[in-house]
């Protein structure tokens, strides 16, 4: 037997849509939807008007007006569909604009740290509130000399690039210039992580904060192995104040990648600063990246090192895009990589 159909009253209405009473009775005066009456005259809204209403709010949630979605929802399936793509062109074209005004904000940012640099030799004459750089130096071969400058330093930095591209030799120079940073290199693998588990065997406090961290991963789906086991005895060691890691997903699955990633972002915006070195789509995650996250592009052609906003039409963006793979495809090219790293 049937159960019988569900009417509610505009405030349970409002409630179980995520909207004001006001808002459904401008839905109805444009004719959007059409609550039924009881027999007193009182507004009542059954399963077809909840339905076309949750339509409505799943629309303007997009960002449209409600004049597009009168449009859209007295029409067919090609209509909704013109309208939506119309709209998301105009979302890019928007996003497109920001990312232009952030890239044009940075680079004044960085003219004004680096005027405020040479005008005031150990910042004696700089004006109050002035902001330097968090790090700058004079890039390394395979540069020209440029100067690299990032002003903001956050929880969880990317470096990403194509092959050769110097994002190794960008990650060392900064763990060089860094104050109190280390850099973690791919020798941390080498001899079944021989070396971490021998530092781990000798401090048992720092054998328990790793063993605390990869019951959590584990917990999250992460497979428990020498790579994962390494990659924790640098992540949870107290002394650098800053990490530097080459290849961060080295050696670990996908599940692990992606419960790794949780981890990270789960340290909370005051976290140890990390500079990761990813070609993987599960470490770098272009859609979900966070305020406390920068992406830092080593262009093929060996220009300077750039901040890149992570959404699509920024500067930047495309490139790091097909720099990234998912681990069963990474893992398919790593013999590939190994043996053009090592070539004569």
């Amino acid at each position: 037997m049937n159960a019988p159909a569900e009417y509610l009253n505009p405030s349970e209405a409002a409630r179980k849509l995520g909207v004001s009473v006001k808002a459904l009775r401008i839905y109805e005066q444009r004719g959007l939807i059409a609550p039924t009456r009881t027999a007193a005259g009182w507004r009542t809204y059954g399963p077809q008007a909840m339905a076309r209403a949750a339509e409505i709010v799943a629309l303007r949630s997009l960002g449209l007006g409600l004049a597009e979605i009168e449009q859209a929802v007295r029409g067919d399936d090609a209509d909704l569909d013109a309208l939506l793509s119309a709209h998301q062109s105009r979302l890019e074209e928007q996003m497109r604009q920001l990312a232009e005004k952030n890239e044009r904000v940075r680079r004044r940012r960085s003219e004004l740290s680096r005027r405020q640099t040479d005008t005031a030799p150990g910042g004696t004459d700089r004006q109050p509130g002035a902001a330097r750089p968090a790090v700058a130096f004079d890039l390394p071969w395979p540069w020209g000399g440029e100067r690299f400058e990032l002003c903001d330093i956050r929880p969880l930095n990317y470096l990403i690039g194509p092959l050769f591209s110097g994002k190794t030799k960008l990650a060392k120079r900064l763990a060089e210039t860094l104050p109190g940073a280390a850099f973690i290199g791919l020798d941390r693998l080498a001899d079944g992580a021989s070396e971490s588990l021998a530092r781990l065997a000798a401090d048992p406090a720092l054998a328990a904060r790793v063993d605390g961290a990869l019951a959590e991963l584990v917990a999250r789906g992460a497979d428990r192995s020498e790579a994962l086991v390494a990659l924790l005895a640098a992540l949870k060691d107290d002394g650098p104040d800053i990490l530097v890691i080459d290849l961060i997903e080295q050696g670990l699955d996908q599940v692990s990648q992606r419960a790794l990633l949780a981890y990270l972002r789960g340290r909370g915006a005051d976290a140890r600063p990390l500079f990761v070195i990813t070609r993987s789509n599960e470490i770098l995650d272009l859609k979900s990246v966070g305020i406390h996250e920068t992406i830092i592009l080593c262009p093929a052609n060996h220009s300077p090192p750039t901040p890149v906003a992570a959404y699509p039409g920024a500067p930047g963006y495309e490139a790091v895009a097909t720099c990234l793979a998912a681990p069963e495809i990474r893992a398919r090219t790593s013999g590939v990589i190994a043996m053009r790293t090592h070539a004569p």
